[in-house]
C-alpha cells in the first residue's frame, strides 16, 4: 500500500528484507501529486490567468467606476451636512450614506460583486473566494476610483471650501489656529486604530457575511443584502463620528479607497495618520479571516 508518497510493502514489517526507496526518492504518485498541487496552487490561489483575462479587467471597470462615484456623492454629503450646519449632522450624513451605498452595491453587484472597497476585497481573497490576481486587480481599480472621484470633486468645489473640508477626506488630526499659534486637535493614533479595526469586523461580521456565504445571499437576496451592508455601514459611520465626539477626527474610514483618493488629490495633512485607514482594516480582515475559518462547517446552519 502507499501512504505519503512512498511504498510501503507488507512483508517488510516481517522479515525486513524488503528495500524500500528512499524517502527523498520521487515516485511517479508523489511527482503527480506535486504537479497538481502546484496547478491547484497557481489557479486557485494566484490566479495567475486572470492578469490576462479580459473578464476581470472590464469587472474592474465597474470597481473603478462605483468607487468613483463613491467618493464623489459621500465626500459631497460631508461637506454639504457640515456646511448647512444642521443640527444633527452624524445622522443625515449616516443616512445618505447608507442610501448611496446601498444603491451603488446594487448597481456594481451584477458585474463584479459590489466590492468597491478594498477591505471587502481583501477579506474575500482571506476567506478564499477570490485569487490573488484579481483581488490586485480589483484594489488597484478602487484606487485609482477614489483618485477620479476626488478630482471629480475638486473641479466642482471652490477652493474656500475645499481648504476648509479638506475634500471631506479621512482625518485623525488637524490644525488649526490657536491662541499662541497654531494647535493641533483630533485623535490618538491608537484611539483611532483600534476604532478602524473594531468598526471594519463589525462591518464584515455583520453584513458582509452574509454576501459571502450563498445560503444566505439566497434566502435573503441580492437587494435586502444591498440594503443591510448599506445600513450597517451608515450605524457604524454613526456610532464613530458621535461616540468619540472629537474635533479634527473624522470618523472610521472603513474604504481605505475613499482616504486615498482625497489624500492623493489634496494632500497635506491628509497623509497625517493615513497609515491607520490601511493597517486597521487589514488587521480587521485578518481577524475575521480567522473566525471564518475557525467555525466548523457542520456548525453552520444547514437549511
Amino acid at each position: 500500500m502507499a501512504r505519503n508518497g512512498i511504498v510501503e510493502d507488507e512483508e517488510n514489517n516481517f522479515t525486513h528484507n524488503r528495500v524500500l526507496p528512499v524517502a527523498s526518492t520521487p515516485t511517479p504518485g508523489q511527482i503527480k501529486e506535486e504537479s497538481d498541487a502546484k496547478v491547484f496552487l497557481s489557479a486557485k490561489v494566484l490566479g495567475l490567468e486572470q492578469l490576462l483575462s479580459l473578464e476581470v479587467w472590464r469587472a474592474s471597470l465597474a470597481e473603478l467606476l462605483g468607487t468613483a462615484v463613491l467618493v464623489f456623492a459621500l465626500d459631497t454629503i460631508v461637506i454639504s451636512t457640515l456646511q448647512t450646519e444642521t443640527k444633527t449632522p452624524n445622522l443625515v450624513m449616516s443616512v445618505l450614506i447608507a442610501f448611496v451605498v446601498a444603491v451603488l452595491l446594487l448597481a456594481t453587484y451584477p458585474i463584479s460583486g459590489g466590492h468597491i472597497n478594498p477591505i471587502v476585497t481583501f477579506a474575500a481573497l482571506l476567506t478564499g473566494l477570490i485569487s490573488i490576481s484579481k483581488a490586485a486587480i480589483y484594489i488597484l481599480a478602487q484606487c485609482v476610483g477614489g483618485i477620479l472621484g476626488s478630482l471629480a470633486l475638486k473641479a466642482v468645489v471652490n477652493s474656500a471650501i475645499e481648504r476648509t473640508y479638506s475634500l471631506a477626506g479621512c482625518t485623525v488630526t488637524i490644525v488649526v489656529p490657536g491662541t499662541d499659534g497654531p494647535t493641533v486637535i483630533g485623535m490618538g493614533n491608537s484611539q483611532a486604530l483600534w476604532l478602524e479595526i473594531i468598526c471594519s469586523f463589525v462591518f464584515l461580521f455583520a453584513s458582509v457575511w452574509m454576501a459571502f456565504d450563498r445560503r444566505q445571499a439566497k434566502a435573503v437576496g441580492r437587494v435586502i443584502i444591498c440594503i443591510i451592508l448599506g445600513v450597517v455601514l451608515g450605524l457604524l459611520v454613526f456610532i464613530s463620528t458621535t461616540v468619540t465626539a472629537t474635533k479634527g477626527y473624522g470618523g472610521a474610514g472603513l474604504n481605505p479607497a475613499r482616504c486615498f483618493g482625497p489624500a492623493v488629490v489634496r494632500g497635506g495633512h491628509l497623509w497625517n495618520g493615513h497609515w491607520i485607514f490601511w493597517i486597521g482594516p487589514t488587521i480587521g480582515c485578518v481577524a475575521f479571516a480567522l473566525y471564518v475559518k475557525m467555525i466548523p462547517r457542520e456548525h453552520t446552519h444547514s437549511y
